[in-house]
């Protein structure tokens, strides 16, 4: 009698053990065939702690969630299509649970005590829970949380995130479905506009084969271009910015900082200089009559004159140690 107490002694805690551990693989087993059939799993509060409580061999993605107008969650509404893209992928490439992992919602309406004995008080919230035994446990049974402070995420990046928390385990790829219906106003209007280019033909060929036009397109890059507009496209500058007196400043001090107004100014500048100097050499010298001639060189002159004295005070600003200077520009 006594070996056999002994033997029961020792025959209960491994039992125990047993029950737990098929208590575990049955719980990951019966939320992972409700998410063969809907995926992501919605959840309740009591399927919540269900799904979350320890021990636990698999990792579950839960995203708590407030979908209902009246909590004016916009971040909730513009991300659910991209979890439920997510999830569903994921289900779709892993059948078989060989990863492990279940993708769960918890909406505010079904679960108020969990987002209440959690703390929250905003949404969208993700949380990633680690397994706590088997091969892929981890130390900490908390639950890793997902930054949403930089704005709305796509599927691609929350995948790249709860991949790199599941190593050594299958990462079923992101696949989007196919948008029928914008391939389908794609294809019509492509074929729309072939016809009507096939039919303004005529009308467009003199055009685009115009020499002149394309002078004009050029000038108008080169201008441009010498403004400093690769700068803007590089920097990424704001097109104006405050004086600090409640004011717009066009135009930023120092060769390291420009604003995109001042390159437009500085290429209009550069455009009337040059049209200027053009109209001197070119269209000055063929006016038959001399007094007419006369004024067009002095207006022209004036231009020149005023346009560029225009130009070394904005040499001025850009540098303040810049000598030179024109009337009425002192």
């Amino acid at each position: 009698m006594r070996w056999l107490s002994i033997l029961l002694s020792l025959a209960l805690p491994l039992g125990s053990l047993a029950a737990k551990k098929s208590l575990d693989v049955d719980r990951f087993t019966e939320f992972h065939n409700k998410a063969l059939v809907s995926n992501p799993v919605k959840l309740s509060d009591t399927s919540y702690k269900k799904l979350t409580s320890t021990p636990r061999n698999y990792t579950a993605a839960v995203l708590l969630t407030a979908l209902d107008n009246r909590f004016g969650c916009q971040l909730c509404r513009e991300f659910q299509p991209e979890w439920d893209i997510l999830s569903k992928s994921w289900i779709k490439g892993d059948k078989k649970g060989e990863s492990r992992t279940v993708f769960a919602t918890l909406d505010f309406s079904d679960g108020r005590d969990t987002f209440m004995s959690l703390g929250l008080q905003t949404a969208p919230v993700l949380l990633l829970f680690q397994p706590t035994t088997g091969p892929h446990a981890v130390s900490s049974a908390e639950p890793i949380r997902y930054d949403f402070t930089n704005g709305p995420q796509v599927a691609e990046q929350v995948h790249a995130w709860v991949a790199r928390h599941l190593p050594d385990r299958p990462h079923p790829a992101v696949s989007r479905p196919v948008n029928y219906v914008l391939w389908v106003v794609t294809i019509v209007s492509m074929l729309g506009g072939a016809g009507v280019l096939f039919k303004l033909w005529p009308w467009i060929l003199p055009v685009i084969t115009n020499r002149n036009v394309w002078a004009g397109i050029s000038l108008m890059a080169i201008l441009l271009f010498t403004g400093g507009q690769m700068f803007n496209v590089i920097r990424k500058v704001p097109y104006v910015a405050s004086d600090g007196r409640g004011g717009i400043s066009y135009f930023s001090g120092g060769f390291q900082n420009q604003l995109g107004m001042e390159t437009q100014i500085v290429a209009g500048v550069y455009g009337i200089l040059s049209f200027a100097v053009i109209s001197l050499i070119i269209k000055a010298p063929r006016i038959v009559d001399s007094k007419l001639q006369q004024v067009t060189v002095i207006i022209w002159s004036a231009v020149i004159f005023l346009v560029y004295g225009l130009l070394l005070s904005i040499f001025r600003v850009k540098n303040g140690g810049y000598p030179f200077s024109l009337p009425p520009f002192m």
